[in-house]
């Protein structure tokens, strides 16, 4: 039998912190990687961030938001679920019933739940942009 219980260590060979610094005690003898190659990778980290950063700088101003454009933000949701408009990052239409049903159903309930605090154009865009919806929707489900 053995007198003495045998331990284990844990040694941490992670490079970098959560915060994206160089872990203590992990120099490029350690990693194997070149204090060249390390600059690369941070120019090219820096380079991507910039692309990136410049990208989000060309998307156009977005509209105010008020009670009419959150719904129709989420009668485009529902008509792109409903296959009617293509996916914005794909460019294909498809069709998913249930997510359809879903944003339908929300917007049924901020209809009921708003009755009487709209105003006149504000409740006749929502009724108008369900009657609508759900018409597409009972055509959809029946040619599926």
């Amino acid at each position: 039998m053995l007198d003495e219980e045998k331990g284990f260590v844990i040694k941490d060979r992670r490079r970098f912190t959560a915060e994206g610094e160089p872990a203590a005690g992990n120099d490029s003898a350690q990693t194997g990687v070149s204090d060249a190659e390390q600059r690369r990778a941070a120019a090219a980290a820096e380079q991507a961030q910039a692309e990136q950063a410049k990208e989000c700088r060309d998307v156009p101003p977005l509209p105010e938001v008020n009670f009419s454009t959150f719904v129709f933000s989420l009668s485009t949701s529902a008509l792109l679920h409903l296959g009617e408009l293509p996916d914005p990052n794909t460019r294909e239409k498809c069709q998913n019933l249930a997510l359809a049903k879903q944003t339908i159903d929300i917007l049924g309930m901020l209809q009921k739940k708003t009755k009487g605090n709209l105003d006149d154009e504000e409740e006749n865009l929502l009724s108008n942009l369900l009657y609508e919806l759900r018409m597409k929707y009972v055509s959809a489900a029946r040619k599926s």
